[in-house]
C-alpha cells in the first residue's frame, strides 16, 4: 500500500495461537474480511478493539492504543459484534449520551425501519435483526473513526441489509469512518469493500475481489 495514509494500523496482532496479523486501513476505506468458520475472525476484531488479551499493537492515526483509555479507544475504534450486548431493560437508556431529538439519530432510526416509539420498547421484545439495527445506530451516533463489523446483516432481510450497506458506504465515502467488515457473503464483500482479506491461523492474505 504505497503512499497510503493510515487511519488504523494493525501491527503483529497475536491472540491465542493465531497470528501475527498486520494490515492498514486508510481513511474512508472499507475492507472485507472472510475466512473459515472458527478460524478466529471475531476474536481478531475483539483483539483490535482491545477487549481480549493480545500481543502486537494497534494505532489510530499514528497514536498507539496504549495512549488511550480503554473506553476512549473502544469509542473511537468501535466493535459491533454479531450478537449485541444490552445492559438495561428498555431501549432508551442505551441512548442516554445523545439527545433524542437529534436529527442524525432520527434519520438513522427512520432509515433502519424504526419510529420514535422504539425508545419505549423493551429489549426482550426485540428480534435478532432489530437488535442488530439498533446496535448499529447506538454505535454510529457516537461517531467512531473506525467500525469493526462482525456479520452485521446476518439477521436482516435483503432490503434492510442493503440499507445497512448504504449507510456504512456513505460514511466511508465522506471519510468520516473506516471499516473492517466480516462477512461470509462474497457478493456482499464485493459490494461494500475496496479490498478484501482472508484470515488464516497464522496470516492474513489479501485476495482478489
Amino acid at each position: 500500500m504505497e503512499n497510503r495514509v493510515s487511519r488504523l494500523s494493525i501491527r503483529n496482532i497475536k491472540f491465542l495461537e493465531n497470528g501475527p496479523y498486520s494490515m492498514e486501513l486508510a481513511p474512508g476505506e472499507c475492507c472485507g474480511l472472510n475466512g473459515a468458520s472458527g478460524v478466529g475472525k471475531s476474536q481478531f476484531l475483539r483483539a483490535i478493539a482491545d477487549v481480549i488479551a493480545h500481543g502486537g499493537e494497534c494505532m489510530l492515526e499514528g497514536v498507539s492504543s496504549l495512549e488511550f483509555t480503554p473506553q476512549k479507544w473502544r469509542s473511537a475504534v468501535a466493535l459491533i459484534p454479531a450478537e449485541s450486548f444490552w445492559w438495561f431493560d428498555d431501549v432508551e437508556p442505551h441512548f442516554a449520551a445523545v439527545s433524542l431529538g437529534d436529527s442524525y439519530l432520527s434519520d438513522l432510526l427512520s432509515r433502519l425501519g424504526f419510529g420514535p416509539d422504539v425508545m419505549n420498547w423493551q429489549i426482550s421484545r426485540l428480534s435478532t435483526g432489530e437488535r442488530q439495527r439498533l446496535s448499529l445506530v447506538r454505535t454510529l451516533i457516537r461517531q467512531p473513526q473506525v467500525l469493526l463489523l462482525d456479520e452485521p446483516t446476518s439477521g436482516l432481510d435483503q432490503k434492510m441489509a442493503g440499507v445497512v450497506e448504504e449507510i456504512v458506504t456513505e460514511l466511508c465515502i465522506q471519510k468520516t469512518c473506516s471499516c473492517l467488515w466480516v462477512s461470509h457473503d462474497q457478493e456482499q464483500l464485493k459490494r461494500i469493500a475496496t479490498r478484501c482479506f482472508t484470515l488464516e491461523r497464522t496470516e492474513i492474505v489479501e485476495m482478489m475481489l
